[in-house]
């Protein structure tokens, strides 16, 4: 082992000493197991590695799997406005059934249509309405979440994406929801 005396000059006498900013050689030695000491300090500079990471990640903040999980609700909820859904389609079997009882047989063809179709109609037009403003409030809600969210990170494309077909998809459900409510698509037939 070396030893290092500095002169009041400054100048190294001595031995030449390893400082910890320089190259040193490492030499590999196995022993009865076959590992080797490099092989013992590259796993603790993984490990390390690895722990740095982690705490980056976690210092990094939100990982928009949230704003993620949103955007696909949004767009499933604005498919199901768009092709009814289990709720509606039990509500409009609920009301044609409610139609049914309070409708006496003597009523007029005209009456019959409205309380047993008509009624169920509307409640399944209700019901993709519901849908369709429920997909287009959680879209604009994704859509508008980067604005109060930490300034600089961006919102990843694929949610954008997303997010804006689950706002199409509610725009359009609700348009068509409001049209079938209102007999301007797809009314009822005269009975005359």
């Amino acid at each position: 082992m070396g030893t290092k005396t500095v002169d009041e000059t400054g100048a190294d006498t001595g031995t030449e000493a390893k400082t910890d900013e320089e190259k040193v050689d490492v030499v590999k030695t196995t022993d009865a197991t076959g590992s080797t000491d490099a092989d013992e300090v590259t796993e603790t500079d993984e490990a390390e590695a690895g722990d740095e990471v982690t705490a980056e990640a976690t210092e990094e903040g939100p990982t928009g799997v949230g704003q993620g999980a949103g955007a696909v609700v949004s767009a499933a909820l604005g498919l199901v406005s768009l092709t009814g859904g289990w709720i509606g389609t039990v509500a409009a079997a609920r009301e044609t059934l409610v139609g049914q009882l309070e409708t006496a047989q003597s009523a007029s063809v005209a009456k019959q249509i409205k309380e047993v179709y008509g009624d169920a109609w509307q409640t399944s037009a209700l019901w993709a309405g519901v849908f369709a403003l429920a997909a287009l409030i959680v879209g604009v809600v994704v859509l508008a979440r980067p604005a109060f969210g930490a300034p600089g990170k961006p919102q990843a494309p694929w949610i954008k994406s997303v997010a804006w077909g689950g706002v199409a998809l509610g725009v359009i459900g609700l348009l068509l929801a409001v049209l079938k409510y209102t007999d301007a698509l797809l009314g009822l037939p005269s009975a005359s």
